[in-house]
């Protein structure tokens, strides 16, 4: 039996069956047949049905919002943007893909030699309850443009999310089965891994569950993307714009109440800076409203589990009573839903628990850096390596600068973010294997050589 809770209220919303092993296997036996004709369609036939799909998710977007209020606390400002962000990266691979698998050619001793990509098969999806829209399209638009057809298994905690995204499909009218929604525990994901008409892996979620992925994927010598924790730096030189630092720095934290991979949670300030750069820190996240998701006014929701907000508040106390600053918050709520309070820590250093674990809520840690050498340092002083930031007026050097940050992306004078036309994963910890952009589309395909004499 699966259960959701109400992150806000604290109480059971939804309880329901799991599939059993035998049911796992039959619908992951519908993707798999489905393949052998979804495979076969042109790039335009597959166009048409997922610009289809978008459009149902348009139709449905203050529906959705509605569900990942419920389920997970994402205020309906954001998750609204969310649904428009998961139909754009739709309509984006319906555009784009047969552009970036066009066959390309390749000198050699061949009268002709070229490179194909083909899809691999039926793909299983382990995703996480953060961003229940976006982070499911940016696995499915890719991979069923490329020929594939896909299996989602979505977290326990947002089933009609999930189930949305089943039935914008089949409002659609897409093929049967090219999309397969599979509501299990988490004790049969590892069946679905094995089952031998899974033919690759993408999990989205923390390191410790990657590791059990990638293990369960490698024993059967099956392909994974993992996009996993991150710990971001985000470096602020005496020279930036500080306010508008400022500005995206809370937005980068606080987006989700703070739940989010990417997002400025290491917050590296230049020395001669910090007295004033902390200050236009502090009032910004005074200023931000705490309260009911479905509130449109509310900028900062719940914690979406019990367990993860007494775990950020253990991971807070930890760094106070190692001799970090708090500034604002710190103080664990006693009243119903998972509410934690938005916190600003300064005097945060390099041994400190907010600075050493991923934060996963609305915690900001400040340290004081004496310049881009100490910064860079700092920022790859970590298990993490997803994205990076770094605020300065010198745009060139800080391209020079960038290509010293252990990240997957970083972005100079902006918001780390996610976006269809880009590359987006990590390294070390954070994960391997790229999604989005055209790089994303070709990790779940077979780079076909053809030699031909």
């Amino acid at each position: 039996m699966l259960t959701a809770n109400n992150p806000f209220t604290g109480e059971k919303i939804a309880e329901y069956e799991s599939l059993d092993a035998e049911q796992v296997s039959a619908r992951i036996g519908q993707a798999s047949e489905a393949f052998t004709t979804w495979r076969h369609t042109s790039f335009a036939e597959r166009a048409k049905v997922l610009t289809a799909v978008a459009a149902e998710l348009r139709k449905r977007k203050s529906t959705i919002a509605q569900y990942m209020a419920d389920e997970m606390g994402k205020p309906v400002r954001e998750g609204e943007p969310e649904v428009e962000k998961a139909a754009w990266c739709a309509e984006y691979y319906a555009e784009h893909a047969e552009e970036y698998l066009t066959s390309e050619s390749l000198p050699s001793d061949a009268s002709r030699s070229y490179v194909c990509y083909q899809p691999l098969g039926t793909l299983l999806g382990v995703l996480p309850w953060n961003a229940p829209l976006w982070l499911a399209f940016r696995y499915l638009a890719p991979a069923l443009m490329a020929g594939n057809t896909c299996v989602m298994k979505h977290d326990p905690n947002v089933p009609a999310s999930a189930q949305s995204i089943a039935d914008a499909f089949v409002a659609a009218g897409a093929p049967e089965n090219i999309m397969v929604n599979l509501p299990v525990e988490t004790s049969l994901v590892e069946k679905a891994i094995r089952d031998p008409r899974i033919a690759a892996v993408s999990f989205t979620g923390s390191a410790g569950a990657g590791s059990k992925v990638a293990a369960v994927a490698g024993s059967e010598i099956k392909p994974c993307v993992l996009e996993l924790g991150g710990s971001d730096p985000c470096i602020v030189l005496a020279d930036a714009d500080l306010e508008a630092a400022a500005d995206v720095a809370v937005l980068s934290r606080i987006i989700n109440a703070g739940q989010s991979c990417i997002a400025a949670k290491r917050i590296l300030v230049e020395e001669s800076a910090l007295d004033k750069f902390v200050p236009m820190l502090k009032s910004r996240l005074q200023a931000l409203k705490m309260g009911d998701p479905k509130d449109e006014q509310t900028q900062v929701g719940p914690i979406a589990r019990r367990d993860l907000q007494l775990n950020l508040h253990r991971q807070v106390s930890e760094t106070v009573e190692a001799g970090a600053k708090c500034l604002l918050g710190g103080e664990l709520p006693d009243s119903a839903g998972y509410f934690y309070p938005v916190t600003l820590l300064t005097e945060v250093t390099a041994q400190m628990t907010a600075f050493r674990e991923e934060t996963f809520g609305p915690v900001m840690a400040v340290t004081s850096v004496s310049g881009i050498e100490e910064a860079i340092e700092l920022a790859n002083d970590s298990d993490y390596g997803l994205g990076a930031a770094i605020w300065t007026a010198d745009v060139k050097q800080a391209e020079q600068w960038a290509q010293q940050i252990d990240a997957g992306q970083v972005a100079i004078n902006g918001i780390v973010k996610t976006d269809p036309r880009l590359p987006s994963g990590g390294i070390k910890r954070s994960g391997f294997g790229r999604e989005l952009g055209p790089h994303g589309i070709k990790e779940f395909v077979n780079a076909k050589q053809v030699w031909v004499k």
